[in-house]
């Protein structure tokens, strides 16, 4: 079996994206956006920047006969995504994101149907992988045996910091999960939401003393990381932003293209700033992911 670049187990959404937004609604009133787009969202994100990457994804994932899945699968269908991890079921599994995009955060309003039960311990047994891309703070008891078994067939495990706020390093499961893997990537507001720490800078100290690399991702300002105790800020790119939906998602992906590649880390950092750049440039997350050969002549300037 030919071992995948990325084994990437994450649900899949579909977004409407609005943007140009005067204010965020409020109870009684009707507030109107200049654009508005339906796209796929959630893991198709990483799925397809990465896939534009050159990457050899496999993007493990669950899907209905409902009008969302079926949308979805007809684009990753169109985006040349890899469908041999996906599961289709028939029945209904409505997974659906409202997103109040803004030109420097947003907003979700999310609902999603009870999803068939994965067993990731399986998964990522069957499918070995150069890296495990962990989409979100994994942190149930099982987890560290199942980064064990990733590192037992050579991947390096990358874990995001999407998760529930009220999650904190005082939970005996969360600090064994960021004990776990090799790379640890929340943004400016997980970080500081798991340390209660006032600033990025004492939230990364907090956070490398538990996982090897720390990337903590601040937005238009770039992103603050930290290996083996040694700290880089490395800034961001300028762009006409549009939607910020799926910027951090692209920075993952273009970290883990670096990595995959033997970058060093200031150019690991430096992919990761360009894609997560580049992809608020249009709606959705991933309409502007660029390619391989855009993120190579970026890196050559």
């Amino acid at each position: 079996m030919k071992m995948l670049d990325v084994l990437l187990p994450c649900a899949s959404f579909c977004d409407l994206v609005f943007t140009g937004l005067p204010d965020m609604p409020k109870l009684g009133d009707e507030v109107y956006s200049h654009d508005f787009k339906i796209l796929p969202g959630a893991g198709f994100i990483p799925a397809a920047a990465l896939t534009r990457l050159g990457m050899n994804v496999g993007w493990a994932s669950d899907f209905g006969n409902d009008f969302f899945s079926r949308y979805v699968l007809e684009e990753a269908g169109r985006q040349n995504l890899n469908p041999a991890l996906f599961r289709k079921h028939d029945r209904p599994l409505q997974a659906v994101s409202v997103s109040f995009s803004f030109a420097h955060d947003r907003a979700f309003l999310s609902y999603m149907d009870p999803l068939p039960v994965l067993d990731l311990a399986a998964l990522v047994s069957a499918h070995p992988a150069r890296c495990l891309l962990l989409m979100g703070l994994h942190h149930d008891p099982g987890i560290p045996r199942i980064v064990e078994t990733a590192h037992a067939q050579g991947s390096i495990v990358f874990m995001d910091g999407q998760g529930n706020d009220s999650l904190r390093l005082d939970d005996p499961h969360v600090e064994a999960a960021l004990r776990s893997v090799d790379i640890f990537a929340p943004n400016r507001k997980e970080a500081l939401n798991l340390t209660r720490e006032k600033t990025p800078e004492a939230a990364l100290v907090r956070l490398a003393e538990l996982t090897r690399t720390v990337l903590i991702k601040l937005g238009a300002d770039g992103v603050l990381a930290s290996h083996d105790g040694r700290v880089v800020h490395m800034p961001g790119i300028a762009v006409d932003v549009v939607d910020t939906t799926g910027a951090g998602d692209n920075f993952d992906c273009g970290f883990v293209y670096g990595l995959l590649n033997g970058y060093s880390l200031e150019d690991c950092l430096r992919s990761g700033n360009y894609c997560g750049g580049r992809s608020t440039t249009a709606h959705g997350g991933w309409y502007a992911s660029p390619t391989e050969d855009e993120l190579k002549d970026y890196l050559a300037q």
